[in-house]
């Protein structure tokens, strides 16, 4: 089972208090993007083995959204942030390296 503390509220939350919403850090397209740009923002999604950043909701809880990082492969979470970033924190980042020396970053 996953528990992500929420950043807002602090609580350790499990998977059933929280709503997923997918991969985190897209970039949207905007009224002026060809089909093809479109449908790769409706369709195409990373699915990595690993290292994955993805957003949730704290629905039984403060209701905000958050964003999330962890292993696809053990469910192990490194942590949350913000969802009002762009970018992971680098101290998150830091985290990540140093569990997982050969992970490549998160682009």
């Amino acid at each position: 089972m996953l528990i992500f503390e929420c950043p807002y509220c602090g609580v350790m939350a499990d998977e059933t208090e929280l709503a997923p919403g997918g991969e985190a850090h897209l970039t949207r397209v905007g009224a002026g993007a060809d089909e093809a740009d479109f449908e790769g923002y409706l369709f195409h999604r990373k699915n990595p083995r690993g290292v994955h950043f993805e957003r949730w909701r704290h629905a039984a809880g403060c209701g905000k959204w958050f964003h999330a990082a962890r292993d696809t492969m053990n469910l192990e979470v490194f942590g949350t942030y913000s969802a009002q970033v762009f970018a992971p924190p680098k101290e998150l980042v830091a985290v990540i390296k140093k569990k997982r020396p050969d992970w490549e970053g998160w682009v």
